[in-house]
């Protein structure tokens, strides 16, 4: 992505805002931007082609949601993380995946049904090619879908800030090879199919149950 998508001049401020946000988080969440680097507001500001002000609003942000800390005088960090301290943020996360199936629920609309499909096939697809940041974006584009499974905007809103902020301890696993990738991703396809399965035959309980049981796994591989 580069300033060329806010060359567009329908884009509000507010579509900007959020647009940039998404994009540097999933800079950070990817390990684009390893833990340690300084973000420089200038050659971010020259890159999307926006003002300094609107940028220091969406750095703001990031370091509201735990992915950068700000140093007066001295710039702008991405944060490190590890899973000792994120135990607790874990269990959370845990406790919320079954919610997901119990407030507000909602059944999947054409689009979101083709979404999980494709998700599907592109698990499939990793299985034979396993690449750790791809699967990275794989398992972040299939949780956002699954949140759209509850219609209660607060829970999806702390469901989402919980998992921005365990991402990167899965992704730095595969890096340092303490979790085996080939395994994990063999594992992530079955749990795309269960949940998809479950979904489709309006079972939105289940799947919650099933997203649940397989963050609790995850969690505990990476803690072994």
């Amino acid at each position: 992505m580069s300033s060329a998508i806010f060359e567009n001049s329908d884009f509000k401020a507010r579509d900007r805002f959020e647009i940039l946000h998404l994009e540097l988080r999933n800079r950070i969440c990817l390990l684009d931007y390893a833990p340690g680097m300084r973000l420089s507001e200038t050659e971010l500001a020259e890159e999307f082609g926006v003002s300094r002000t609107p940028l220091r609003r969406v750095l703001a942000r990031l370091e509201d949601e735990g992915l950068v800390h700000s140093a007066h005088g001295v710039g702008t960090f991405v944060t490190d993380v590890n899973i000792e301290e994120l135990a607790q943020t874990y269990q959370l996360r845990m406790e919320l995946a079954e919610l997901v199936g119990k407030l507000c629920p909602q059944l999947p609309d054409d689009a979101l049904s083709a979404r999980l499909s494709d998700l599907s096939h592109r698990a499939k697809a990793l299985v034979q090619n396993p690449e750790p940041r791809a699967f990275a974006q794989l398992n972040m584009d299939f949780f956002l879908a699954r949140l759209e499974l509850s219609n209660n905007a607060p829970l999806r809103e702390i469901s989402e800030r919980l998992y921005i902020q365990t991402t990167r301890i899965w992704l730095k696993s595969f890096f340092a090879s303490i979790i085996d990738l080939n395994e994990e991703i063999r594992v992530f396809a079955r749990e795309v199919d269960e949940v998809t399965a479950a979904i489709e035959l309006g079972d939105l309980q289940a799947a919650a149950l099933i997203q649940r049981a397989h963050i609790s796994m995850s969690y505990s591989r990476m803690k072994r």
